[in-house]
């Protein structure tokens, strides 16, 4: 039973948003799945991207195959990153307690960035009304 990580489209139409989702490769887009792991909005400006990480990242680790777009997710969020990590904590290139520091400075660095990107349109949007309106 081949597992993957995708996504499954939800809302109305020309309004999309998606759950990241754990399914049998056989079952449908849409249809049964075994977790749900996080949520994509890709309408807001950035795209919104709710993901448990860990959960995440033990599925991959059991061999879950991500599609193109979960993986691009996975990638932004850090859980290939993470992967990155361990396995150089199996092979003994770098302690445990040195990549959780690193991962976190990632994390931290990928946040910073999407919130003033956030802080950003926020600006543009507020200048756009005051130059509608007068």
């Amino acid at each position: 039973m081949p597992v993957k990580i995708r996504l499954a489209r939800r809302g109305r139409k020309k309004r999309p948003y998606y759950h990241i989702v754990i399914a049998d490769g056989r079952a449908p887009r849409d249809g049964k799945f075994i977790e749900s792991i996080g949520f994509y909005n890709p309408m807001t400006v950035p795209a919104t991207i709710e993901l448990d990480r860990e959960k995440a990242y033990d599925w991959l680790n059991k061999g879950a195959q991500p599609t193109h777009t979960a993986r691009a997710i996975l990638k932004f969020k850090g859980v290939y990153y993470k992967k990155h990590l361990m396995r150089g904590v199996a092979k003994g290139a770098l302690t445990e307690d040195k990549a959780a520091t690193l991962l976190q400075e990632w994390i931290d660095a990928k946040e910073a960035k999407v919130t003033a990107r956030r802080e950003q349109t926020k600006l543009e949007k507020e200048q756009f009304y005051k130059m509608l309106s007068g």
